[in-house]
């Protein structure tokens, strides 16, 4: 059974920061490529970030680049992703995920994700 258990999140003012944490708990040893998907009111579900298992390759929307970083413990399957310089525009559910690695790749879409933490909301108000 896997499962991924998120912390962080809050809520907070435009420019302020934040750090979500995520760790996947399973007994088989794999490595999982990992990301974050976010949901806003009344928004599709969105990617965020993502990072391969090895964590040499990672993925940023274009709307987060430059203020949030994605990154992961070597040889573990815990993320962080650092959000920075938040905006009101970031306020969302966000979600860890994760796939089992059979690639180097970080994969960005949601379908490509079997597992899901439970959500972390951040609310960023102006």
């Amino acid at each position: 059974q896997v499962q991924l258990v998120e912390s962080g999140g809050g809520s907070v003012q435009a420019g302020d920061s934040l750090r979500l944490s995520c760790e996947v708990s399973e007994r088989t040893g794999s490595m999982y490529a990992m990301g974050w998907f976010r949901q806003g009111p009344s928004k599709e579900r969105e990617s965020v970030a993502t990072i391969s298992w090895s964590g040499l390759i990672r993925y940023y929307a274009d709307s987060v680049k430059g203020r949030f970083t994605i990154s992961r413990e070597n040889n573990k399957n815990i993320i962080y992703m650092q959000m920075n310089s938040l905006k009101p525009e970031d306020t969302a559910v966000y979600y860890c995920a994760a796939v089992r690695a059979w690639s180097s790749k970080a994969p960005s879409s949601d379908f490509e994700y079997d597992y899901w933490g439970q959500g972390a909301q951040v609310t960023v108000s102006s």
